[in-house]
């Protein structure tokens, strides 16, 4: 058998891609690290931030592509309560999604006429994100609601930043995967 044989052009071609990835990441460990990174296949290359476990968490067994969901979330963030906001994402949600299959990135957006924090967090795919038990979400919920309200210095038990809107958006264009 020949090495030709052995590694379909396809797959050779997806090898040195992912090679450069990690090469281009930088000697850093985060680069070799065994489970999906905070900055996710839309990381900070160059910067050893992009693992090996991210960058193949969107392909299938066969080498395709899976197709990418985009988990899209609207709260309320009043422009006073920003900084708490975001103090409350990076000590519960950041961490918690880091360590979930199939977790690629999460983008944390403000918008200023609405006063709306919107979050997309990226995932492989929708089977990944949806295999998630309800229960273990609402624990980090919990712990985002407890976080802002010591940031907001709160003593109710309200959600200082209520869900205004939940939906998903498959990606359209290059990045996106197979139909």
């Amino acid at each position: 058998m020949t090495a030709a044989n052995r590694f379909p052009l396809p797959s050779m071609i997806l090898a040195i891609m992912l090679s450069l990835l990690v090469l281009l990441s930088g000697p850093t460990p985060e680069a070799f690290a065994l489970g999906p990174h905070p900055a996710g296949l839309g990381g900070r290359v160059g910067r050893g931030l992009v693992s090996l476990a991210t960058i193949t968490a969107a392909l299938e067994p066969d080498g395709a592509v899976a197709v990418e969901v985009v988990e899209h979330l609207k709260v309320r963030v009043p422009a006073t309560a920003r900084r708490a906001w975001l103090e409350a994402e990076a000590g519960s949600w950041e961490p918690w999604l880091r360590r979930q299959p199939g977790f690629l990135k999460r983008e944390l957006l403000w918008d200023v006429a609405r006063e709306e924090g919107i979050l997309l967090i990226h995932w492989a795919s929708r089977e990944q994100w949806k295999a998630i038990p309800e229960q273990e979400v609402q624990q980090v919920q919990e712990r985002f609601e407890q976080l802002a309200r010591v940031a907001l210095e709160r003593k109710d038990e309200a959600n200082p930043f209520p869900l205004v809107y939940e939906g998903e958006l498959e990606p359209q264009g290059p990045q996106a995967g197979p139909a």
